[in-house]
């Protein structure tokens, strides 16, 4: 995995996230949701103290918009039934070498501006690792992260196998192994995070995550992935030799979109957390359109995904921009692609046997 964008300029992801801001925003009466229950617990006192994680905060304006809702949430339910605020302890994680220079200012504008007391810190690492000690968690969000795999799947990478063939007819004989193969190390890399988050919480903590995904597991979605659109640009300066087919055949971007039905049976299978709300939305669903031009969508597509081109293909930013407004322009070229994908936003309570 390689962080987004980093800085505040033309090209930042602090500077393109309007689509993953516009999910935040839906996600929010989830989050107040599970505050309520984390403030109403009958297995509990009140809580003098609540820790809240945001697990692949990115940088920008976007990493304090779920944290933000969450402290806005205990403050009104402390207004209105005339509690005592408890204390707030805020982390926010993402990759070592994040753009948390953004974020630490952020941070400490947020301590300056809210009741209750907030103590707000990072958490340099993979959300695939243990973060926090035994017990500690009330609450951890997660959006726009957790479709980001470890790493691509090995069957693949082992035995050079393409991840998205040129050949038309060859990578639609490819795709369903492809796809088997993303979807075996979707399902053990989000097995793996939800036994590391189980030990990390208190008993009856939350979780509220949003990940993009599929539409379904019908046999046209299992021909889809949700980094298709890179993809296929990236296919077509393979195919005009703006860059080494070899070194193309090589790249594989470590990323799944589950299905709704997926997602739910790899939580229920696991078994530490149960299943209290799950939404799916069409990606374009209920957004402003104007995130969803082509020249809009190419600027967000590039803050997210040029570390990772860079560092396989070198500088070729420019000439993939130029063939993404060349391709993208066509009519109902990227309306496609986008149709077929979703959010997949999951509010989890810890079940109570779990560890």
């Amino acid at each position: 995995m390689e962080p987004m964008n980093w800085g505040e300029g033309d090209t930042s992801y602090a500077h393109n996230s309007g689509i993953q801001n516009a999910e935040q925003n839906r996600m929010k009466p989830m989050i107040e949701a599970a505050i309520i229950d984390l403030c109403t617990s009958t297995s509990t006192l009140f809580p003098t103290n609540m820790v809240i994680a945001d697990l692949g905060c990115s940088s920008g304006p976007n990493a304090l918009v779920l944290v933000s809702a969450a402290i806005e949430a205990i403050r009104s339910y402390c207004v209105q039934f005339q509690r005592q605020p408890p204390e707030v302890c805020i982390f926010l994680n993402d990759l070592p070498n994040n753009d948390f220079n953004m974020v630490v200012k952020s941070l400490s504008m947020l301590r300056k501006s809210n009741e209750p007391i907030v103590v707000a810190s990072v958490t340099p690492g993979s959300f695939y690792e243990r973060l926090f000690p035994t017990g500690s968690l009330h609450l951890v969000c997660s959006s726009s992260s957790l479709h980001w795999l470890s790493k691509a799947p090995e069957v693949l990478t082992r035995n050079h196998i393409p991840a998205y063939n040129i050949d038309e007819h060859a990578r639609r004989e490819m795709l369903p192994m492809i796809h088997d193969a993303y979807a075996q190390q979707f399902k053990n890399d989000f097995t793996h995070f939800l036994k590391l988050r189980a030990k990390e919480f208190l008993p009856g903590g939350r979780m509220v995550i949003s990940i993009t995904g599929r539409h379904s597991n019908g046999i046209d979605s299992k021909l889809f992935h949700i980094w298709e659109p890179i993809g296929h640009i990236l296919s077509v300066m393979a195919l005009e030799g703006v860059i080494n087919k070899a070194k193309y055949d090589s790249f594989y971007i470590p990323m799944y979109g589950p299905s709704n039905e997926e997602l739910r049976g790899i939580i229920q299978e696991e078994g530490s957390f149960s299943i209290k709300e799950m939404v799916v939305r069409g990606l374009t669903s209920d957004a402003d359109s104007a995130l969803f031009t082509p020249d809009r969508y190419m600027s967000q597509m590039r803050a997210v995904f040029e570390p990772v081109i860079l560092k396989h293909f070198g500088e070729v930013m420019e000439e993939f921009m130029r063939t993404a407004e060349r391709r993208w322009s066509l009519d109902g070229i990227l309306r496609d692609q986008l149709d077929r994908l979703v959010w997949l936003s999951v509010s989890l309570t810890k079940a109570s046997s779990s560890n």
